[in-house]
C-alpha cells in the first residue's frame, strides 16, 4: 500500500481542515495517510512515505508578496534535502495565492520540476478539481 504524509501550518483552522480533507480523499483511494501539524514534524515521519503534501496559509499583501509565515519557513529548513518523495504543495487564502507556491518552493529549495502539483482552497474544502489534481499526482 502507498503512504502519504501531510504536514500543514494553520492559523485559524482552514488549512488544517484542508489538510484533513486531502487525507480523507487519499484514504478513499486506498492510500494510507497521516495528517500532522508542522509542529509535530520529525524525520521519522518521512520513512515509508511515497507522497508528501506540504501546506500553509497564505500570508502577505492581498495581491502580491505572498509568502509562508516564519514558522513554516523554519519547518522547511528542517526537511532533508533533497526530498526523496513526490511533493505536492497546498495553501489556503483569502483573496489570491499570487506568488505563494513560488515562495514555498524557494523556502524548500526545490524547483517546479520537483513540485508542480499545487492545491489551493479559500474555505478549506476539497473541490472536484482538487481531486483530479490529486488523482494525477498519485496516479
Amino acid at each position: 500500500m502507498k503512504n502519504a504524509i501531510i504536514f500543514y501550518n494553520s492559523k485559524h483552522g482552514t488549512t488544517k481542515k484542508y489538510a484533513e480533507e486531502i487525507g480523507v480523499y487519499l484514504a478513499q483511494k486506498g492510500i494510507g495517510s497521516k495528517t500532522l501539524s508542522i509542529s509535530e514534524y520529525s524525520d521519522s515521519e518521512l520513512v515509508g512515505a511515497d507522497y508528501l503534501f506540504l501546506g500553509c496559509w497564505t500570508s502577505g499583501l492581498f495581491f502580491f508578496l505572498q509568502h509562508p509565515e516564519k514558522i513554516w519557513k523554519d519547518f522547511a529548513v528542517k526537511l532533508p534535502k533533497p526530498l526523496q518523495t513526490k511533493v505536492a504543495l497546498f495553501t489556503t487564502y483569502k483573496m489570491l495565492t499570487g506568488s505563494m507556491f513560488n515562495s514555498m518552493r524557494r523556502e524548500l529549495k526545490i524547483g517546479i520540476e520537483s513540485s508542480s502539483t499545487e492545491l489551493k482552497s479559500r474555505e478549506g474544502l476539497l473541490s472536484q478539481t482538487d481531486k483530479l489534481v490529486i488523482d494525477k499526482f498519485v496516479g
